[in-house]
């Protein structure tokens, strides 16, 4: 039964992975800025973040919602998430972020996360007053997401995710609606050692196109022909949603004792790979590293690499992170975690996020 299930998935990855680079991902590097919503292209956690998101294969627990919804399925009881990210620093820009996991059942897990980007007060201009002098706003990205995710046998983990968008600036806005799905599959490379190596793949952003529209679109004016005051409205052109398709390995490598009666390691690097096609931008390659020290220190380092070698975004490439993780009841599996990652951006001050998680 077992082997009849996993090749149903396999043949059902094969399938998406098929509809999805043939219909989906028809786009090329001349289309970028072309997309809207490129909110949904930053991850807003703090662990995740500093490997450069290669870990696309590896992610556990409620960080997964981002990068592979299907990583949540490792949730064990319930976790809680807090970040903020200081966005390209020295701008003014930033995000706060919060998730809730929860296990349902023996084997499912229902997560929601909440991603707010704000910019700060930004000055009202016209072009009759474009010295200002009338007021500030402040535009808000709001993304909210829910997830299910199941674990289908030993090796196979899969979920699906919906998020919600909201974007306003000033009395103009737009809404929308994406989805994600993702699989992971995890397997034994030696009898030595458990669960190693684990593969995934993960469908981002797909949904309808979004459109704008508001008050801040209409204009009044005096019509000469007739001299009726009327009020014009402009229609906005529909924009679509970065969708991206990533396929991603990684590989423990432990030493110091091996986890024979679910004890971890004492010392474990992982390395991790992630390819991800964008449908609006360069493909981007992700590698990263990462050494842990059983479970309370881990140290990490990320790189995007895009094709042909230059980069079309303002992220030059480099990630760094780094976990504290204290056990508060080994009995009942209680942590409390504090995450930090680095991004580097030519120009400004790179991006910073720091988050605090508790597994109850």
């Amino acid at each position: 039964m077992h082997n009849i299930m996993k090749t149903k998935i396999v043949y059902c990855l094969i399938g998406l992975a098929s509809i999805v680079n043939v219909n989906t991902f028809a786009g090329n590097p001349d289309r970028s800025g072309s997309a809207g919503a490129t909110e949904l292209l930053i991850n807003p956690w703090a662990r995740s973040s500093g490997w450069a998101d290669a870990n696309m294969a590896s992610v556990r627990g409620l960080e997964a919602i981002y990068l592979n919804v299907a990583g949540t399925a490792f949730t064990q009881n319930t976790e809680l998430i807090f970040a903020r990210t200081d966005w390209l620093k020295g701008t003014d820009i930033s995000i706060n972020s919060f998730g809730l996991s929860q296990k349902v059942g023996e084997t499912g897990v229902a997560s929601v996360g909440v991603m707010s980007m704000s910019f700060g007060e930004i000055q009202r201009t016209t072009v009759d007053v474009p010295e200002g002098g009338l007021g500030f706003f402040e535009p808000a990205f709001l993304n909210l997401t829910l997830s299910y995710a199941k674990e289908f046998s030993r090796s196979i983990y899969g979920g699906m995710a919906v998020r919600v968008i909201s974007e306003t600036v000033s009395d103009v806005g737009a809404q929308g609606i994406g989805f994600d799905a993702g699989i992971q599959y995890v397997t034994g490379f030696s009898k030595e050692y458990n669960d190693n190596l684990m593969f995934g793949i993960s469908l981002k952003n797909v949904g309808p196109a979004m459109k704008y529209s508001g008050d801040g679109l209409s204009f009044r004016d005096v019509i000469s022909a007739n001299g009726v005051d009327m009020t014009i409205e402009q229609r906005s052109s529909k924009f679509e949603l970065p969708s991206s398709l990533n396929i991603g390995a990684s590989y423990d490598f432990e030493f110091g004792g091996i986890d024979t009666m679910n004890i971890p390691s004492m010392h474990t690097i992982t390395a991790a790979v992630n390819f991800s096609s964008n449908s609006f931008t360069k493909d981007q390659y992700r590698m990263g590293v990462q050494y842990a020290y059983k479970d309370y220190l881990q140290v990490r380092a990320g790189y995007v690499y895009e094709k042909d070698g230059s980069s079309t975004t303002f992220l030059t490439g480099p990630t760094a992170g780094l976990t504290f993780e204290l056990p508060l009841n080994k009995e009942k599996g209680t942590t409390f975690g504090i995450d930090y990652s680095y991004r580097d951006t030519n120009p400004f001050q790179g991006i910073h996020s720091m988050g605090v998680r508790f597994n109850i």
